[in-house]
């Protein structure tokens, strides 16, 4: 049997001097609630000792109402479970968007909101975001994470805990994890920054959220890749900022071309290390022309380094930020790709004048970030384990990198292009003209492989069509039967589009 939840006390306002009887003053609160889609179908009902005590009248009320909804149907006992909330009632009774609701909506005229919010896209979890398994984009390898090291952590971290670590965190974060994160940016991508340049986030999409907040205005003019990655053009479409798609080559953002279509943009928005979706690492030259065009325009660099740790036929690239003598970049990195998603834990560093400006506008948005997980992590660092953890990544992402890239060749061949498989845990291919990467994806997921179709990273009319390839999280004995699969959804594409009429073929998905 399924378990239901445990018995909540709903919200019953009681009158004692209403004309209208106890009974059915408890009756009417939980008959609304019901159909209210407060209360939901196996939902757990108190007791009528406990309901009556939390009320303060005698059981008998109490119990006349519950065999009056039980008689009705909006009850039902359950053997081992109480009374919970009757199952078999009509959907339009349960549902969450109740007649109540609905009929108001209809009364209540116009209903503005935000002219930002008309900006972003009309959100909806794609096929190919639906599931994990094979080339699934984000997913990192779990069953290798070392959960025994990172248990005794938090159960160290639980039975020290005191009545400060129930209060307000560090708006700027924990200062310990500040140091410790300063300290491994210094050594391991070659930063500039000191602990007191470094705020803790909720991840790099709060990080994108707040840096938009700070230093762009609505109508500020912004370099984003084309194409790029679409949740950061949201952050900052939510701010009002007119977004400036500049193409990407093999070195990466065109700086030259960025110029040409808007030189005084208020910022760039930029992945050098591994470009995001295409792969590309921006070239020395490329780096020291965008600082050069920074510096002279007054504008801000906002770099994204999402998954720099991994890079397979090279040492790590340093960042750009290590390169800026005029604090013009904003530096953004977070712990998703190299411990776990969920962590929800990343990092800004802020040029050292701009910090007040950041923690006035975080202070605004959530009081800062949990520090339970932010002191675990501190010790994860500080004792040695994210070190060793990363080398041990970085074998098997390039194992299974290396992996995939001979599966392709050898059974997709000429059929596709491969792109940015040097570094991060993902690689791009790309398919011929014409094709409907959104439609294969669609398809694929329905076999549980999970393509991220190509195409939707861009912003103007002409894309190129293929897919994002994760790897991270997919064993090595598991890809070239991933990639079989995909070459029969690449043939099967083929041998059906052939008698498809170009009107037909230029129809698209997404």
């Amino acid at each position: 049997m399924k378990r239901v939840a445990s018995g909540l006390l709903p919200v019953i306002a009681i009158d004692r001097k209403a004309p209208r009887a106890l009974h059915r003053q408890i009756y009417d609160a939980y008959r609304a609630a019901i159909v209210a889609a407060s209360l939901r179908p196996g939902q757990r009902i108190p007791s009528t000792r406990v309901l009556a005590s939390e009320l303060g009248v005698s059981r008998f009320p109490v119990v006349n109402a519950y065999a009056q909804l039980l008689a009705e149907g909006y009850f039902e006992s359950r053997v081992g479970a109480g009374t919970v909330v009757s199952s078999s009632l009509p959907e339009q009774f349960t549902s969450s968007e109740s007649i109540g609701t609905r009929s108001a909506a209809s009364r209540s005229g116009s209903r503005p909101f935000a002219r930002r919010v008309s900006n972003l896209p009309r959100r909806q979890v794609q096929p190919w975001m639906q599931g994990w398994g094979p080339f699934r984009v984000g997913q990192v390898a779990f069953d290798h994470f070392p959960l025994q090291v990172w248990s005794n952590l938090v159960a160290r971290h639980s039975r020290s805990m005191d009545a400060k670590t129930f209060h307000y965190g560090e708006l700027i974060g924990s200062q310990r994890l500040r140091e410790t994160v300063a300290s491994y940016l210094r050594t391991a991508r070659s930063l500039h920054c000191e602990a007191e340049q470094v705020m803790i986030v909720s991840g790099s999409q709060q990080a994108l959220e707040i840096t938009a907040r700070v230093l762009l205005d609505p109508g500020s003019n912004v370099w984003v890749e084309e194409p790029g990655y679409g949740l950061a053009r949201d952050a900052f479409a939510l701010n009002g900022c007119d977004l400036v798609p500049v193409p990407v080559d093999d070195d990466g953002l065109n700086v030259a071309a960025a110029i040409k279509l808007c030189r005084k943009a208020r910022a760039a928005f930029v992945t050098p290390s591994h470009q995001f979706p295409l792969g590309v690492t921006m070239g020395a030259a490329r780096r020291l022309q965008l600082l050069e065009w920074a510096q002279n325009t007054g504008s801000w660099i906002i770099e994204d380094d999402y998954d720099s740790e991994y890079r397979y036929e090279s040492l790590p690239i340093a960042s750009l930020q290590g390169l800026d003598s005029n604090d013009r970049v904003i530096y953004i990195g977070t712990f998703s790709k190299v411990l776990f998603p969920s962590l929800r834990l990343g990092y800004i560093v802020i040029p050292s004048d701009l910090v007040d400006r950041f923690v006035s506008t975080r202070c605004v948005m959530d009081l800062g970030s949990p520090s339970f997980y932010q002191n675990v992590l501190a010790d994860f660092i500080g004792e040695g384990h994210f070190a060793r953890h990363i080398r041990r990544m970085r074998i098997l992402y390039g194992e299974r990198r290396t992996a995939l890239v001979e599966s392709i060749g050898k059974e997709l061949g000429s059929m596709v292009e491969v792109l940015g498989g040097e570094a991060g845990m993902n690689l791009a291919v790309t398919l011929p003209a014409g094709s409907r990467d959104c439609e294969i994806a669609e398809r694929a997921s329905r076999q549980k492989l999970w393509l991220w179709p190509l195409s939707p990273s861009y912003m103007g009319g002409l894309s190129r069509a293929g897919f994002v390839l994760g790897f991270a999280g997919t064993p090595v004995e598991d890809i070239p039967r991933a990639v079989r699969m995909l070459r029969k959804l690449l043939t099967a594409k083929e041998s059906q589009s052939q008698p498809r009429s170009r009107a037909n073929t230029a129809k698209r998905l997404c």
